[in-house]
């Protein structure tokens, strides 16, 4: 008897390979920092486990979490003296990055505030974006970082002073190459965050953060 065919399921919207899937899929390249799991180098660097993101504890650097009102981990925040940067990992295809994507979104909605959007190629990371975003006291530097890994997106944003020039923002890009991401192999929709966990020593007192280490 034939059997009727049907629709794939929702599944074919995620990143997962679908169970109809059969080819073939190539490796993906290696990853030099950030790391995918598979890469992470066996170092004497101090990490601070957050499910989805090993992060380290650096020198000079706070780590926060960003929490929201749920108190559900969505975000990390290393601080330092002259700024931020924020990092969060995202669900990505397998074989195709998002980064440009991404960055066509912030561009315009950094534009629609007046924040003179402009696009840095050849930076540590690939091309980036700069721009301002409205702060206390007036429009405040930022600089948007995007790594596509293996199945994850890697978004930092950097705020302030540190989003002016490498040499400024030093500390911070170091930080971010240490930083292993831990996908999982739970099926996610594409640019849907990725979980993040508490520490197991880290109680949250209220919704708006927590510390979670810190480098001094």
């Amino acid at each position: 008897m034939a059997r009727r065919r049907t629709r794939p399921s929702e599944l074919a919207k995620l990143d997962a390979t679908p169970p109809w899937e059969t080819r073939v899929r190539p490796e993906a390249e290696p990853t030099t920092g950030p790391y995918d799991e598979r890469d992470a180098p066996q170092d004497e660097i101090a990490r601070v486990d957050l499910g989805a993101l090993r992060v380290p504890v650096s020198a000079g650097l706070d780590v926060r979490l960003d929490v929201n009102e749920a108190q559900q981990v969505i975000a990390c925040t290393f601080a330092g003296p002259e700024g931020t940067m924020q990092v969060g990992v995202f669900a990505a295809p397998r074989n195709e990055g998002i980064w440009e994507e991404v960055r066509a979104e912030i561009a315009s909605s950094l534009n629609a505030q007046r924040g003179q959007a402009k696009e840095r190629l050849g930076g540590p990371f690939g091309t980036e974006l700069t721009g301002k975003v409205p702060g206390e006291g007036g429009m405040v530097p930022v600089r948007f970082l995007g790594i596509d890994g293996p199945r994850w997106f890697l978004r930092a944003m950097l705020v302030g002073g540190v989003a002016e020039s490498d040499a400024r923002a030093a500390r911070f890009l170091d930080a971010l190459r240490q930083v292993v991401v831990v996908r999982g192999t739970d099926p996610l929709p594409v640019r849907e965050p990725v979980p993040l966990r508490l520490p197991k020593a880290v109680v949250l007192p209220g919704a708006d953060g927590a510390t979670a280490g810190s480098g001094g």
